[in-house]
This record gives C-alpha cells, structure tokens and sequence, in this order.
C-alpha cells in the first residue's frame, strides 16, 4: 500500500531563521532511500492575524509501509532527523496508509 510519512513543523519562535536553514533539511529529506515524491507546503497566515496550527508540511511518499519504515532507519534519515530536531522546533511525523478517490 502507497505511505507516506508527513511531518508537521510547529511553530518557530524565529520563522525566518528556520526557513534559513529549512532548504538543506528538505534536501536531506530528499536523500531518503526509496523515497518517490516528496511534497513541502508551507502554511498560509490565518486573515485574522492569529498564529498556525503549524508552520510546514513535508510529505514524504513512498511504495509502501515496509519501504517508508526501512528509510527512516538508513544514515540520511539518522541526518534527516537530527538536523530538524537542532532546529529546536517541534513536529511530529505521521505514517498514513494512501487511498487515492
């Protein structure tokens, strides 16, 4: 079954720092083994002016639950994560089983 993991970045306390240092955490993201699409958004302001539920999304595709699990425990991913957890800013990763309508 096509998964894909999708991490949801919090907040920053300095969004423009983060995005300084945000393109070389998606091209590492990129390096994961099996990886087939990868998809970053960043979250639209809310009209009216109150924070995000988050600041970005990174969705990460993959051909299956076993390919998305053996990717995530190579050396890139190991770089991947440690490089966005020295961000200082929270997220969480989800893995979803992807139903195309």
């Amino acid at each position: 079954m096509p998964t894909k993991i999708t991490i949801v970045i919090e907040n920053p306390a300095d969004p423009a720092e983060f995005e300084n240092v945000y393109p070389d955490i998606a091209d590492l993201a990129a390096q994961l083994p099996g990886l087939q699409r990868i998809e970053s958004a960043k979250v639209w302001p809310k009209e009216d002016g109150t924070p995000t539920p988050a600041h970005r999304t990174l969705d990460l595709h993959f051909e299956s639950y076993e390919a998305a699990s053996a990717a995530v425990s190579t050396p890139p991913a190991g770089e991947f994560f440690q490089r966005l957890v020295g961000t200082g800013v929270p997220f969480i990763g989800l893995f979803s089983d992807i139903k195309r309508v």
